[in-house]
């Protein structure tokens, strides 16, 4: 155990509860300072675990709230210690002079994710369950809070745990023959580990493979509008805000510069990019806005282009239907389909081509229809799949070790060499769950935290 700390855990705006949590040493004898139980018992002859009315107090003495308290002993707790948890009125007043109250009677104020980084610590979270804690705080869609709530209760590390027991036993079977030569060991034999070494490689690989759907489930589908000067982006972008996002008027070139916007089309979030109309321009700043537009197209999921439907194709047009072929996933809209076509969907080489109007929202279902499609997982998001960046390095790097490792076997190499392979695929795995993770590299991933969390 460590020295209590305390913190709102609700934040600082008007509700109708707010929390205050308190956490660590002695924390039950401060919390028994400033809360009065209503049946006069202190918190330690009161039912753990369950809320307990009575008054909370500021540092004069003087009842702010009456509130519940709810406290548990550690181990059994969100951070293994002595937990206390004030639920009071959401007044940010209360919230502060009860904070205050606690500091006064021997609490010290929490870091940002402290709670969470004592549970880690206090080996009740390993790191992919940690670092899922503020994937579900910050989840902005169902799908991304039931994988993050997934990887909370354990499902990823579940996956990546067994790998990791494989590769220390193999190290350490090998360490303890060279270590203890004279023991009834079992002689080391690099045959026997070649399976399970292919094995875990396998389900290793499997896990890399969720991190593109991770990815996206995270972050939303970068989508890049692109079209010429005046076909409508700029509407179909407002159209699917749902409010006006971005200038749009009948002079071409108003978009000088990308801007974003995520939007949830069907069961899809998307991140778009509406881009400067693409053409050929003596304009220095609006050439700048151009070219931003190409690199859009080349960094983005989807690549949405537009064109106007009640005018016949341009060269221009063309240009840019040649630099959207290069990109993996793309949808053609003919937009302004209210106004008649002179575009047929043959004349788009596109796998999807829509009819839409960005004025009147024709077509927008069907556009949402095939977004769906195109992007629907096809793994489960209840926990297996890898949505963070950190440990999608990780576990590449593991990976490579593990095939270096069976490249080794392959070609004779003696068990020392490979071995060396081995504990670097060992060495990345514990990174992913904690267990070698550098102290700089935790104390980072837990800044990302509010405070109270």
């Amino acid at each position: 155990m460590s020295h209590a700390i305390a913190a709102i855990s609700t934040g600082l705006c008007v509700s109708a509860i707010g929390i205050i949590r308190m956490t660590g040493d002695n924390c039950i004898e401060i919390a028994n300072r400033v809360f009065t139980l209503q049946s006069k018992k202190s918190l330690w002859e009161a039912a753990e675990r369950q809320l307990l009315l009575g008054s909370l107090h500021d540092k004069a003495g003087r009842e702010i709230d009456r509130c519940c308290a709810i406290y548990c002993r550690g181990p059994q707790s969100y951070t293994g210690e002595d937990t206390v948890e004030f639920h009071c009125h959401g007044s940010p007043a209360v919230l502060a002079a009860g904070l205050e109250s606690l500091y006064c009677a021997g609490a010290l104020p929490a870091q940002r994710g402290e709670f969470t980084k004592r549970a880690f610590l206090n080996g009740k979270l390993d790191l992919t369950q940690a670092e899922a804690v503020i994937d579900l705080i910050e989840a902005d869609s169902a799908d991304a809070a039931a994988n993050a709530a997934g990887q909370v209760g354990g499902v990823l590390q579940k996956k990546l745990h067994p790998i990791y027991e494989d590769l220390t036993n193999l190290c350490s079977h090998f360490h303890a023959v060279l270590d203890y030569p004279d023991e009834d060991i079992e002689d080391f034999g690099l045959s026997n580990y070649e399976a399970p070494l292919r094995t875990d490689a396998k389900a290793l690989y499997e896990i890399l493979n969720t991190y593109g759907q991770g990815r996206i489930l995270r972050n939303g589908v970068a989508s890049a509008i692109v079209g010429r000067p005046n076909v409508g982006k700029s509407s179909l972008l407002n159209a699917l805000a749902g409010y006006d996002r971005v200038i749009v008027t009948e002079v071409a070139g108003t978009t000088r510069d990308t801007v974003e916007e995520v939007v949830q089309v069907g069961h899809t979030r998307l991140r778009l990019i509406d881009t400067a109309g693409i053409r050929q321009t003596e304009d220095r700043i609006e050439a700048i806005g151009v070219e931003r537009s190409k690199e859009a197209v080349q960094n983005a999921d989807l690549v949405i282009f537009v064109c106007d439907g009640s005018q016949p194709l341009t060269e221009d047009d063309r240009e840019i239907i040649a630099l959207c072929a290069e990109q993996e996933n793309s949808i053609a809209l003919i937009n302004k389909s209210d106004l008649g076509s002179c575009v047929e969907p043959s004349d788009l080489p596109f796998m999807q081509v829509i009819e839409v109007s960005a004025a009147t929202g024709q077509g927008l279902d069907l556009f949402a229809d095939a977004v769906d499609v195109m992007f629907a997982g096809q793994a489960p998001c209840d926990g297996s799949i890898l949505t963070n960046a950190r440990q999608y390095d990780a576990c590449r790097r593991a990976y490579e070790a593990m095939l270096e490792a069976l490249k080794g076997l392959k070609l004779g190499l003696t068990p020392d060499a490979v071995l060396t392979d081995v504990e670097a695929a060992m060495e990345a795995m514990g990174e992913v769950t904690g267990a070698t993770v550098r102290e700089d590299i935790t104390a980072r991933i837990f800044e990302r935290f509010c405070v109270g969390k």
